[in-house]
């Protein structure tokens, strides 16, 4: 049998139900098409697109980068803590915009990576700080040519960003 051959699956299911005084016996046959030996994980690691994107990721410096920092959130929580290691809360307040959800996700990405720090200390209530690592601190320069190319690309196009590189976070 090859691995990703369909196998049929049967629930029985058997129960009484009472109708006034007499008791009806009710059997159910539930058939359920599955695949045997393979689960959807396997099937989404060994896909085309997951062999382009490896192939990508080898090949492209670019590629990898967007990687590690890629996705909207990740380099707006790099940039704010390039002024230092912030508190959860702080950085919450300095991206407004962000829910929760994915401000805990991706500081767990971020810290998988090796591109922050938590820093959890023993205390009530629980103090934590994130702080950059050296790969995260690495990036101050990729992150500052964003911001000026931003900056510069806006006036262009008639949306100038009302801020100065010396606003941003690590400018000397």
């Amino acid at each position: 049998m090859f691995p990703n051959d369909p196998v049929s699956v049967i629930f029985i299911f058997f129960y009484f139900d009472f109708v006034g005084d007499k008791a009806i016996f009710v059997l159910t046959f539930i058939q359920v098409l599955t695949l045997k030996y393979v689960s959807m994980t396997q099937v989404k690691e060994s896909s085309t697109i997951q062999e382009n994107k490896q192939f990508a990721f080898k090949e492209c410096p670019v590629t990898y980068v967007m990687q590690r920092i890629g996705g909207y959130w990740k380099p707006i929580i790099l940039f704010h803590l390039l002024s230092g290691g912030k508190r959860y809360s702080e950085i919450r307040k300095a991206i407004p915009a962000i829910t929760e959800k994915m401000l805990i996700q991706h500081l767990k990405q971020l810290e998988a990576d090796d591109l922050i720090i938590r820093e959890a200390k023993p205390v009530v209530p629980p103090y934590v700080t994130y702080t950059l690592t050296g790969s995260g601190q690495e990036l101050e320069a990729v992150l500052h040519a964003m911001a000026s190319w931003a900056i510069e690309d806006s006036k262009k196009h008639s949306s100038p960003i009302y801020k100065h590189m010396g606003d941003f976070p690590g400018s000397n």
